[in-house]
C-alpha cells in the first residue's frame, strides 16, 4: 500500500514535504497532474492544481487527498515553519523564489524520500506491471512475422507502438529500440531508415505503459542460420541471465546478481564487452529504485520489479542483449 501522509514523514524525520516532481505526486495521490503541487503534512495529502484540473483531479483523488486551487499555495505554505523538498527535483532559481515568498518558512533538502516508498509495489501497481509485461511478451512473439528483407528500423519500430496502441497501451515506456546488423553494437541505438537485409542480426529493446506502469524488454532474432559465435554468445548470455535472476531475492545486495551474471560471462572471455550495468528498478518510471550494479550498496526489497538484462556488444560488428523482469520474492 502507498503510505499514508504521518508515515512517510516519520520515517523521513520531517515535518512536512513539499512534492513537485509529478511523478512522486502520481504515485502518493493516484492521481494525473500536469501542473500541481503536492504539500504532505501530518493531517495528510494537499494538491494544489491549476484550475483546470480542479474538478477532473478531484475525480480521481482518494478521500485521503485534499484538493486546492495553486493560488493557495502560498497562504498555506506560509504556516509551516520548516519544509523539505526534493532536491534533486528543485531548481536552485525555484527555492530562491520559495526563500523569498516564504521568508517564515525554512526549507530543508530530502532526497529520494518518495522513491524509496516506490520501490515495493503493491498488488495494483503488480497487476498493472505484470499486464504491461504480458502485452509486451504478445508483441515480441509476433516481431518475426514483420522481418522480411527491405524492412526499415523505424517501419518495425513504428508497428511496435502500433501494436502496443491496439492492445491498449497509454503510450511507449521509452523509445523502442530497433537495430539491424552492426547497429546491434549500439545499446541505445536510435531506429534509422537503414533497411533489414537477409542474415542481419536484429535488436529489441522496448516497454509499454498500463496504468501509468512501464514494462522493459530486450530480445534478439536471427534472419538466418546463426553463426557459431553468436550461437556461443546468445548460450552465454542466457546463462548470465538465468544465473542473474536466480541469484535475486529479499535481503540480497543489488550488486550480487550482477557479480554472478559477470562471472558467468568471464569464463566465456566475454566479460570485457558487458559494458553497463546487470539492470535496474521499473515502475512509474523506466528506472527507479535499484541498480544492479557492482557499485550498489542496496539491497532488495519484497515485490520490488527489476530487469535483468546481460548484453555483450562487438563495436562496428554486432551484439546481442536479452532482458526479463523480474517481481522480487522469497
Amino acid at each position: 500500500m502507498r503510505p499514508t501522509a504521518q508515515k512517510l514523514l516519520k520515517e523521513n524525520g520531517l515535518s512536512a514535504l513539499l512534492v513537485t516532481k509529478r511523478v512522486n505526486v502520481q504515485y502518493l495521490t493516484q492521481t494525473s497532474v500536469d501542473d500541481g503541487i503536492l504539500l504532505v503534512v501530518p493531517k495528510g495529502y494537499i494538491l494544489f492544481v491549476s484550475d483546470l484540473e480542479v474538478e477532473a483531479v478531484r475525480k480521481q483523488a482518494g478521500k485521503t487527498v485534499i484538493i486546492r486551487s495553486l493560488a493557495s499555495v502560498a497562504p498555506a505554505l506560509g504556516k509551516i515553519k520548516q519544509c523539505a523538498f526534493e532536491e534533486e527535483d528543485v531548481t536552485v532559481a525555484r527555492l530562491k523564489r520559495w526563500k523569498k515568498l516564504f521568508k517564515g518558512t525554512s526549507f530543508v533538502s530530502s532526497h529520494d524520500a518518495v522513491e524509496e516508498c516506490r520501490r515495493t509495489k503493491d498488488a495494483e501497481e503488480l497487476k498493472s506491471i505484470l499486464k504491461a509485461n504480458s502485452i509486451t511478451e504478445d508483441i515480441l512473439e509476433r516481431i518475426p512475422s514483420i522481418l522480411k528483407t527491405g524492412v526499415t528500423e523505424l517501419g518495425v519500430a513504428w508497428i511496435i507502438e502500433s501494436w502496443a496502441r491496439e492492445q491498449g497501451a497509454q503510450k511507449m515506456g521509452f523509445d523502442t529500440i530497433v537495430g539491424f546488423g552492426s547497429h546491434t553494437s549500439r545499446p541505445h541505438h536510435r531506429p534509422t531508415s537503414k533497411k533489414l537485409k537477409k542474415g542481419d542480426l536484429v535488436q529489441i529493446d522496448m516497454g509499454l505503459v498500463i496504468d501509468g506502469y512501464t514494462s522493459d524488454r530486450s530480445a534478439v532474432y536471427f534472419t538466418a542460420k546463426p553463426t557459431a559465435e553468436q550461437t556461443r554468445v546468445f548460450a552465454a548470455l542466457e546463462g548470465a541471465k538465468n544465473a542473474g535472476i536466480a541469484a535475486i531475492a529479499p535481503g540480497v545486495a543489488c550488486r550480487e546478481p550482477d557479480r554472478v551474471a559477470r562471472d558467468i560471462l568471464k569464463k566465456h572471455k566475454l566479460e570485457k564487452y558487458f559494458i553497463h550495468s546487470l539492470g535496474h528498478g521499473v515502475g512509474l518510471d523506466i528506472h527507479e529504485g535499484v541498480a544492479l550494479s557492482k557499485r550498489s550498496d542496496q539491497i532488495f526489497l519484497e515485490h520490488e520489479v527489476v530487469t535483468v538484462e546481460p548484453g555483450v556488444y562487438f563495436p562496428g560488428k554486432w551484439g546481442m542483449r536479452l532482458e526479463d523482469m523480474v517481481v522480487v520474492q522469497s
